[in-house]
């Protein structure tokens, strides 16, 4: 059974289409191995709230950013944010930043559709 659902955003679902076929299955083939099972080698928490999906396949580092929605207790989602090709040792300060902006983002919309519905 898995823990969590992925709702992939826009962006990361913009940056797996532009992607070659295998490499794409290996990522969606680790984010269903990592929803299933615990192992910071294929999710892992970055910084504050945001977690990075990882991917080495064919010696490319993939890394897909979300971030988790526990609003309803039944149901937890992770959210991806948008992707990238990791060329260097240290995750970009800038990715996690814009992850951290898309977060901030999504639970303002989603704060406001719920004040919305209870006028």
């Amino acid at each position: 059974m898995d823990k969590f659902e992925v709702i992939f955003l826009t962006e990361a679902r913009d940056f797996l289409l532009q992607l070659d076929e295998k490499s794409r299955d290996k990522i969606i083939f680790n984010i269903d191995k990592a929803k299933a099972k615990t192992d910071n080698e294929l999710f892992k928490k970055l910084k504050g709230e945001i977690w990075e999906f990882r991917t080495l396949y064919n010696k490319t580092h993939y890394r897909i950013f979300a971030f988790w929605d526990k609003s309803k207790v039944e149901h937890t989602l992770v959210l991806t944010t948008h992707g990238i090709i990791k060329k260097t040792e240290k995750t970009p300060e800038k990715e996690i930043l814009k992850a951290e902006k898309i977060r901030l983002q999504y639970f303002e919309l989603k704060n406001q559709r719920k004040d919305g519905n209870k006028k």
